[in-house]
């Protein structure tokens, strides 16, 4: 598996020599969950969530990706859990308008609208549709960002996103596991009440988060793994996956990171998802990926020539291979398929 991925940090002399090593591999054990393409899996929290979660939609798992948006900070990540899972909240005393758009402090600005009313179906529509995903899913997949977080001045509330308001209306604070950790539990809690069988597993975003200051980011780092390790220590159903680990002393290089030097590069992410794909799913599952790997660059081809009989030939046998795979696995091959066919002459 790793074998994809070159890292020159070890040399090996002679047989007799035993190999120095100049890195530390995170070596991640199963889980034992033996996860398949038949279960549901929902994700939320920052943008390392949508990462995993998008590559999960490509393997043709039914998951369900940030329904709120980004989110950061813990706290707003429990209240939006918790109201999914049925705890009454009022959304509407906690919308804002700012220059003719109506927001919502608990969620990212992605979901907003010119009309409150409309904004207001928004957020029940994505409550409803997580709710309906979280009583059927085998696994919660929650991303912890941050634990730096925004406070209204006039309430106190932790906001999940100023949306370009004034600064001056919020003050910036460092949660502490003493707040946060009855936010989680009790956020586990009202999740078990829905589906007793959901799995829940945290991960720290490998993400850096140096604009709150290098310093700050350790902190806040240390905070939430602190956070993580504590709710994983209290429930057995509760999990841990070492994305932060993996990526600060695995990697552990800028040449892992894009240009501006707080994201994983593609190849860190590939590398953090085989780990993550070898932890918690099962062997049959990791076999349809590499076969479903295949398609997917058949599916991408480009020829020079459609026309020819050579691609004319290579499609057909790759909508073979596509149907195959559907009966097999039962997944749904319509966007791909469609996408072959077009590629047929008449």
């Amino acid at each position: 598996m790793a074998g994809r991925f070159f890292l020159p940090f070890a040399v090996h002399l002679s047989k007799a020599t035993p190999i120095l090593m100049f890195r530390t591999e995170v070596n991640v054990p199963s889980a034992n969950l033996n996860l398949t393409l038949q279960d549901k899996v929902v994700t939320i929290g920052s943008c390392f969530a949508e990462v995993i979660g998008n590559k999960l939609q490509q393997q043709k798992v039914d998951v369900l990706v940030n329904p709120f948006g980004t989110i950061f900070n813990p706290i707003s990540v429990c209240l939006l859990l918790k109201a999914a899972s049925g705890q009454p909240y009022n959304f509407e005393n906690h919308l804002v308008e700012h220059k003719g758009i109506w927001y919502a402090y608990d969620l990212h600005s992605s979901l907003s609208s010119p009309d409150k009313q409309e904004l207001l179906q928004q957020i029940q529509h994505s409550l409803q549709r997580t709710s309906d995903y979280l009583q059927q899913a085998s696994l919660l997949i929650i991303t912890l960002g941050t634990a730096v977080a925004y406070r209204l001045r006039d309430t106190g509330k932790v906001v999940a996103n100023c949306h370009k308001l004034p600064g001056s209306n919020f003050s910036r604070v460092l949660l502490s596991p003493g707040e946060a950790l009855p936010a989680l539990e009790d956020m586990h809690g009202f999740l078990k009440q829905i589906n007793p069988k959901l799995k829940v597993l945290l991960t720290v975003s490998p993400v850096r988060h140096i604009k709150e200051t290098i310093q700050t980011n350790s902190v806040s780092k240390s905070v939430l793994r602190v956070l993580a390790h504590q709710l994983e220590d209290a429930h057995e159903d509760v999990l841990y996956f070492p994305a932060y680990e993996i990526m600060m002393d695995d990697l552990r290089d800028y040449r892992f990171y894009k240009q501006d030097m707080l994201h994983p590069t593609e190849l860190a992410e590939d590398y953090i998802w085989e780990k993550f794909v070898a932890a918690f799913y099962t062997s049959e599952f990791r076999q349809f990926m590499s076969a479903w790997e295949k398609i997917q660059r058949a599916v991408a081809h480009r020829p020079f020539h459609q026309a020819s009989a050579a691609h004319q030939a290579f499609v057909r046998t790759t909508l073979g291979q596509l149907h195959t795979l559907a009966q097999k696995y039962n997944i749904d091959i319509s966007a791909e398929e469609q996408a072959l066919q077009h590629q047929l002459l008449p």
